[in-house]
């Protein structure tokens, strides 16, 4: 009795080859064609576009004024006259203000407490309640900012006038009540807006996403098709295909898009480059292993697709990593963004040298060569067993 040799995939004839194969199925495959570059493309058009405006301006507020004197009109004209908020109703009453803000006609609003003067004229700390919309970090940023400085310009004028009444000169009391001037610039964002501080680490997880969800789909359609199955040669030439694609979304994102939209970069573009170089890598055989596992067209790109926001969380850019649970500190450095967002922060805003995003880069490196062994161990072609007659 004869036993069937096993079907294993012819392999390429070189890594060219290969090459040049997996760029032909890439555009020929329009789901997969749509995620390695047609996403990067709209993202990197569409998504600092919510954040065009940088900082926000006139943003709608309501003071409660249940005091009613001459400071508290003071503190509500200061308010209105800051660039950040913009007074739209003044009234006595907490809730019709909590109504406004519900209704979205207001963004926030200040609590003037009753007798505020009087605790003021007595020495006796008085405090201010700001109530802002949280669900919009944007809005209630300006809100608390414009409230602030405009209760803390008119406290510091209460504070130099009771220094001046026990004997300071107009001088003496402004050295007093500020000794040390303090100059707040900022180094990196000149202009303090939210895009340049999001965007920048964004687009790394815009590079990773597509990239591993491309790189996943592909390799589950050949896992499919009974194609994943090759040699070591075929397979380096495939995940070379896909960091190529990986390579060009970068120098986009890098070169042009950030560019286009002024945001602080080209720190140390040599070192973005580097990054790049160890970073598309990591995340193609990431992919593919991904690919290899789930072995399915669709369950990949329906798994991976709810991930972005948990790994965009833990990153390390948008939410304290001290806040995380322990556990996730230490398994997420097993996700190339998380290195990667760190270390382009580093090289492509900030100008550190290399040596700064040194120990990232080396987990890139790691992080990459162990899933390109671990795609080209499952990947293997499986010997074929010798005919043998019963």
């Amino acid at each position: 009795m004869n036993t069937p040799a096993l079907h294993t995939t012819a392999a390429p004839r070189s890594l060219l080859y290969a090459w040049l194969q997996t760029l032909a199925i890439v555009v020929r495959d329009k789901g997969v064609l749509l995620l390695l570059i047609g996403a990067p493309v709209l993202y990197g058009f569409f998504y600092p576009w919510f954040y065009a405006d940088e900082v926000l301006t006139r943003v709608p507020v309501a003071v409660v004024d249940m005091d009613r004197t001459s400071l508290s009109r003071q503190i509500t004209r200061f308010a209105d006259a800051d660039p950040r908020i913009e007074v739209r109703l003044v009234t006595g009453s907490e809730h019709e203000a909590q109504q406004a803000l519900w209704r979205g006609e207001i963004e926030g609003y200040a609590v003037i407490p009753p007798h505020l003067k009087r605790s003021v004229v007595r020495g006796e700390n008085a405090v201010v309640s700001i109530e802002a919309n949280g669900a919009y970090a944007l809005l209630n940023k300006a809100v608390q900012f414009g409230f602030a400085e405009a209760v803390g310009t008119v406290s510091a004028a209460v504070e130099i006038r009771k220094l001046q009444s026990s004997g300071h000169s107009a001088q003496q009391a402004q050295a007093s009540r500020a000794p040390v001037q303090l100059q707040t610039v900022a180094l990196f964002n000149p202009i303090e807006g939210y895009g340049s501080f999001v965007v920048p680490a964004v687009a790394l997880l815009i590079l990773q996403q597509t990239l591993l969800m491309g790189a996943a789909l592909l390799t589950g359609t050949w896992v499919e098709a009974g194609q994943h199955r090759a040699c070591t040669t075929a397979w380096l030439g495939r995940m070379l295909a896909l960091c190529t694609l990986g390579w060009a979304s970068g120098i986009f994102y890098f070169g042009w898009i950030f560019v286009l939209h002024d945001y602080p970069r080209g720190g140390n573009p040599l070192g973005a480059l580097a990054l790049l170089a160890c970073y598309v890598p990591a995340v193609a055989a990431m992919g593919a292993l991904l690919g290899l596992w789930f072995g399915n067209r669709e369950r990949a790109l329906q798994v991976l697709l709810f991930t972005t926001l948990p790994i965009a969380f833990v990153a390390g850019f948008s939410w304290p990593v001290e806040a995380l649970p322990e556990p996730l500190q230490w398994l997420r450095w097993l996700l190339p963004s998380t290195s990667g967002v760190q270390a382009s922060l580093r090289l492509n805003q900030l100008g550190a040298p290399l040596q700064a995003a040194l120990p990232y880069l080396c987990g890139l490196v790691v992080l990459g060569a162990v899933c390109t062994a671990a795609v080209l161990y499952t990947a293997r072609p499986l010997t074929s067993p010798r005919s043998s007659r019963v």
